[in-house]
């Protein structure tokens, strides 16, 4: 079983202005001279972690790690303006220009796998390894397997717990009944709404009940934050069309990479991976037998690092 590396600190921190109003917060660990790959963290509204980091040996990657867009460090926090897949898009182009990069390699999982993609289908030739994890492909399937019928279907205590201030006629949008709720003028019942958002998605997350996730997503800063940006990319369906990556699949297929899924992933059902797999013959598909969604199980932590270690023996 690999475990993940021990922690490190980072050796430099950005603050990138990458429009009037936004701010974008970058840190750089491990070697400065090393194999440069980036985390694009899950979310939306999530933020990188510090245990990030750890996925990768120090001694052999330049680890950079970014706050999206009014997430985490980035400033102005929560801000919704000039916020879409498009701006993250460009965000991550910037990012590489910023920090004189030619190639790097992308690390991410869930919405992060879902923005890697959509990033390596715009600049390819800007990318040498997909280190993917959780998928997303971003249809409606995969919105409604996790807010309509799907998820509810696993898990219909929580659910219960999710929906059951919601009136009748809410429970056919969950989505929009959530998104009226966090933008009233009700502070109380905007919080209440984030906390019970954020803690439904953790709640799902892994294989066994994690007790110590469901506390972090119920910190009132991280679920206020999580639940107005996803609720805000989910009613634009990601700001994608239907089926976007895969029917622009052509745009990678010759980018190597490596797909890590668990088979009891309830956020992001196997499927997803599977279709992405069958659709880019280039990405070796690893599935995982005894985890669920969070990067924080170690059935996933073990293939990832596997991964990365694949990734700097051919880099």
């Amino acid at each position: 079983m690999n475990p993940l590396y021990p922690a490190i600190k980072a050796y430099t921190e950005h603050q990138l202005a990458v429009d009037n109003t936004h701010k974008i917060y970058i840190e750089e660990c491990g070697s400065p001279h090393g194999f440069p790959i980036i985390v694009v963290h899950d979310g939306p509204g999530a933020g990188c972690r510090s245990y990030h980091r750890r996925f990768f040996d120090p001694e052999v990657f330049r680890i950079i790690l970014y706050d999206q867009r009014g997430t985490g460090r980035s400033t102005p926090h929560s801000e919704l303006g000039n916020n879409t897949t498009q701006n993250l898009i460009t965000d991550l182009e910037a990012i590489r220009n910023y920090l004189n990069i030619n190639t790097w390699a992308l690390f991410g999982g869930g919405w992060g796998a879902l923005l890697s993609l959509a990033y390596a289908q715009a600049f390819p030739q800007y990318i040498n390894h997909l280190v993917l994890y959780s998928v997303l492909l971003g249809r409606t399937q995969d919105i409604q397997w996790q807010y309509h019928q799907g998820a509810n279907l696993i898990f219909p205590d929580y659910w219960q717990d999710f929906t059951s201030h919601l009136t009748t006629q809410e429970h056919t949008d969950v989505i929009n009944a959530y998104h009226q709720r966090l933008h009233g003028n009700d502070d109380l019942a905007r919080m209440w709404a984030a906390k019970s958002w954020s803690r439904w998605k953790a709640r799902c997350a892994t294989l066994r009940l994690n007790t110590r996730i469901i506390d972090d997503y119920s910190d009132p800063r991280f679920a206020l934050n999580l639940a107005l940006i996803e609720s805000h990319y989910l009613q634009h369906q990601y700001f994608l069309e239907e089926d976007q990556i895969i029917n622009n699949r052509d745009k990678i297929k010759d980018i190597p990479g490596y797909i890590v899924h668990s088979r009891y992933d309830m956020v992001c059902p196997l499927e997803a991976a599977w279709e992405l797999h069958c659709a880019w013959p280039a990405a070796e598909l690893f599935t995982i037998r005894d985890a669920g969604h969070s990067d924080k199980e170690l059935g996933l932590i073990d293939a990832l690092i596997l991964a990365t270690k694949e990734v700097s023996a051919k880099s």
